[in-house]
């Protein structure tokens, strides 16, 4: 195997072809990184949060398709992934993802004390959640705890504490996660009934559809709360009444449980989330 080719595997092991992943741990970040500074964050921590996104998310693909490297020959979407298919050694993946977390690490270091502490559990909930799918019904909720950890570190780095409203835009983010990653276990329902994997749309069954929509319920009034909280106006409200559409759309993919639709509904939930992030920044702007 050449170079190139072995730098393609590596990319596709990290998903790198496949960035939606990333999005959906970015978005809820640049919430954070927003909302805590009311429009005005520190462009520095904006970048070293970015690419700490893209570092950590990598990195977590990594440790997932390492963690399940016993399963994922098993279940048509995964089996053909480069750890899956022999193409990288499980050394090989070791020492990636090793190297991907130390880079996170090092791009957090000129940030404060509780940023750093928070950056050990944040990286704790990475190597974790995998083996969560062996034993807790709704692993989604878990996942959306490490996919939205970024919030309580963006308001540590930015003002040097984590204020409850950062713990409530958690929760949100959970609701979220259930939502768009019950979406996503839909298309491997029957894969993972087989290989006794547990996820959220077996544990939901016939509601799972109903679940999804109350997920999404719980994320917009929290949202909503956030936002009389802190006493934002009409931009951010508009933003989460375009994320509401959105969400209405989803349903109409998802109702009939095709596959592909399913799939293509997890996809759009990149939107949802810039249609939120568009709204706090359109308001905070509209201010100056």
């Amino acid at each position: 195997m050449t170079l190139i080719d072995r730098l393609n595997v590596y990319e596709k092991l990290m998903r790198l072809d496949k960035p939606i992943g990333i999005l959906l741990l970015l978005w809820p970040t640049l919430w954070g990184l927003w909302l805590s500074t009311a429009g005005q964050p520190n462009w520095i921590i904006v970048w070293i949060f970015v690419m700490g996104t893209v570092l950590m998310r990598s990195a977590g693909c990594v440790i997932n398709d390492y963690i399940d490297r016993d399963i994922d020959p098993h279940v048509a979407r995964t089996q053909n992934r480069p750890l899956a298919a022999g193409l990288v050694s499980k050394e090989e993946a070791l020492a990636l993802a090793t190297t991907l977390a130390l880079l996170a690490f090092l791009m957090i270091l000129p940030l404060n004390r509780l940023t750093l502490m928070l950056s050990v559990v944040a990286l704790l909930l990475a190597v974790t959640y995998p083996f969560t799918k062996r034993f807790f019904a709704l692993p989604q909720a878990y996942l959306g705890i490490a996919f939205g950890f970024g919030i309580p570190m963006a308001y540590a780095a930015q003002i040097g504490q984590v204020p409850a409203i950062a713990w409530v835009l958690l929760v949100a983010n959970i609701f979220w996660a259930i939502a768009y990653d019950t979406q996503y276990a839909m298309v491997d329902r029957e894969d993972d009934l087989k290989v006794g994997i547990k996820t959220s749309a077996l544990t939901f069954g016939k509601y799972d559809v109903m679940a999804v929509m109350a997920c999404y319920g719980g994320m917009l009034a929290i949202l909503v709360w956030v936002g009389v909280r802190s006493h934002l106006h009409w931009p951010y409200f508009l933003g989460l009444a375009v994320a509401a559409s959105l969400m209405g759309y989803h349903y109409q993919l998802i109702k009939g449980r095709d596959r592909a639709q399913c799939f293509k509904a997890f996809l759009h939930n990149n939107w949802v989330g810039a249609a939120i992030f568009a709204g706090i920044v359109l308001d905070f702007l509209l201010r100056r």
